[in-house]
Parts: structure tokens; sequence; C-alpha cells
């Protein structure tokens, strides 16, 4: 009778794990499957000239999104050949943030993304909403997922400090005259829901954001080493332009962020050779990766001739 008892026993563990391991194929095939569709539709609303048309593809790849999001254990997928969309999970894999953008006809850009909270089988995301356009004073703003400052996201840091926090870097885009890029900050209640800027920057900033001319590239990246965010300095073509900040470029010096019983302390004229050369997988340009889709070639980058910083 023991002995019956113990075959039962196995029995229904190996029927579980056949059961388990049925699923997990079935939710992989699944995922796969929006994958595919996921990756067309990005390169549709990057890639496509008609303004409409990008905009069709974007809505039809939300809400393919969203239901590949609600398959169980989702949040383990990485959608590795959606190329369009940053994909950056938290250091702890508490969350994760999938962010992009959409370009609109003018040449501005609209942003659009989701915090996925890591549960397991059930889905628990919050949508961001781009509310960039309101946020007349965004360095001064503590917002929600509703109220989002939008960017594309290509790095996340955790902070231990007394209330736990994210430091989020981004690429904003801007308008035909300039790129805007961000350090942001990212809080979760007891709840879970999420709250976006703090004031943990000189001067009680809750994030802060730089404005160049479209022509240039900009630094921003951490240091881990360091618990540094390192960025070019970047200052007007001349004294005359010193209110236009889409003509301002790198002028060659570098400044940065130090953490220090975390806050962010601004600190001056970075000596570059005290930091390590290896950078964070910063945004592509979306020009650029529009032309590696089409002929699988990068394009080259442009810089503004610089001015050296007066000290």
């Amino acid at each position: 009778m023991r002995g019956f008892f113990i075959a039962i026993s196995l029995l229904f563990c190996l029927s579980s794990s056949f059961a388990q391991h049925s699923d997990e194929s079935k939710n992989l095939k699944q995922l796969s499957i929006y994958q595919d569709s996921l990756k067309s539709l990005g390169k549709k609303f990057v890639n496509n000239p008609d303004d409409m048309e990008r905009k069709a593809a974007n809505y039809t790849f939300i809400r393919t999104l969203v239901s590949a999001l609600k398959v169980p254990h989702s949040f383990n997928y990485q959608f590795d050949s959606v190329k369009s969309i940053s994909i950056l999970n938290s250091p702890d894999n508490r969350f994760r943030i999938l962010s992009w953008h959409v370009m609109n006809q003018d040449g501005s850009y609209r942003f659009y993304g989701t915090v996925q909270m890591n549960t397991g089988n059930n889905l628990l995301m919050y949508p961001l909403e781009d509310y960039s356009p309101m946020l007349k004073n965004p360095e001064d703003s503590v917002t929600d997922n509703r109220k989002w400052f939008g960017a594309q996201y290509y790095k996340i840091i955790r902070v231990a400090a007394a209330t736990p926090y994210y430091v989020l870097l981004g690429w904003k885009g801007n308008n035909v005259k300039s790129t805007k890029k961000v350090i942001e900050v990212l809080s979760f209640d007891k709840e879970d829901k999420p709250s976006l800027g703090m004031p943990v920057f000189n001067g009680s900033r809750k994030r802060v954001v730089f404005e160049y001319t479209r022509q240039a590239s900009m630094l921003l990246r951490y240091v881990p080493e360091q618990n540094l965010i390192v960025f070019d300095h970047l200052a007007p073509p001349d004294d005359k332009m010193k209110d236009r900040p889409e003509t301002f470029g790198p002028d060659l010096s570098y400044d940065g962020y130090k953490l220090k019983n975390g806050r962010w302390e601004f600190v001056e004229n970075l000596d570059m050779r005290n930091i390590p050369e290896t950078r964070d997988a910063e945004y592509i340009d979306p020009k650029a990766q529009a032309i590696i889709d089409r002929n699988g070639t990068p394009a080259p980058v442009k810089k503004p001739a610089s001015t050296k910083r007066k000290n």
C-alpha cells in the first residue's frame, strides 16, 4: 500500500512538472509571435516617411505590447529583436522600463513607455503618458506616471538612500533646432505606485534637463566606480547666444553629479583622465538608426565647432 501511494505521488509530481513545462513552452511561443509583430511595427513607426502611417503603427504596437505583457512571466522575456524601443531592468530586478518615441511631422517627438513591475504571473504596470508640453518648469516638478516628462532611457541607477530611489538617464529629443537629455528620478510609495522627480540635486532640482543644438552629440553617462554622473559642459558659440540653448554645444570640458549621502552634488571641471573609458550603451540618434535599419551601416555623427569654457 505504501508503495502505491509513493507511485501516485511520483505520478502527480511528474504530471505537474509536465504541465508546468507545457505552459512555459506555450507562453514562450506566444511571446515569440508577439515579438515578431512588435519588431515589424517598430520598424514602421521609426522608418515610415508618412506621419499618419507612423502613428498608426505605433498605436497597433501599443496594443500588441500590452497583449504580450499579459502573458504569464512576460517580465523575464527580453524582446531582444525589438530594436525600436529601450528595455531596461532595474539593478535589483524590481521593475523594468520600456520606453520609445515617435517622430512628429514637424520634427518634434512624442514619447511612450510603461513601468512593468516584477510580480510573476499577474501583470502590474504603470503606463507612462508624455506630459512634456504642459510642464513649463520640468526641473521643479514632481509628477506621477500620468504626467511624465517623456524620454527614452538608456541607464538605471539604484540609490540606497533612506528612501531608496532610482536615477534614469535618457535621451529626449526636442525639435528641428535642439535636442534634450534628462536625468530623471523615479521612486515608489508603499503601494508600489511610481513618482517622478525628487529634490536630490543641488538647488533642490527635481530632475536635470540639458538642451543643446541638434547638430551636436552630448556625453551623459554614469561611472559606477566613482558614483558619478558625468556630462559635457554645454556652452553657446559666443556670449550673444547665452539665452539660446538651441545653439549650445560641448566646449571640451566636463561637469558631473557626485553621489554623497543619498544626494547628488554638482562638481565642475572634471579631469576626464581619471574617468574610466567604459560607457553606457547610450541611445542612438533616430535618423542614424533608420539608416542602420535600411542599409545595415551606421550613419556619421556630426559635432559642432567647440568653444572652450571661460573660467
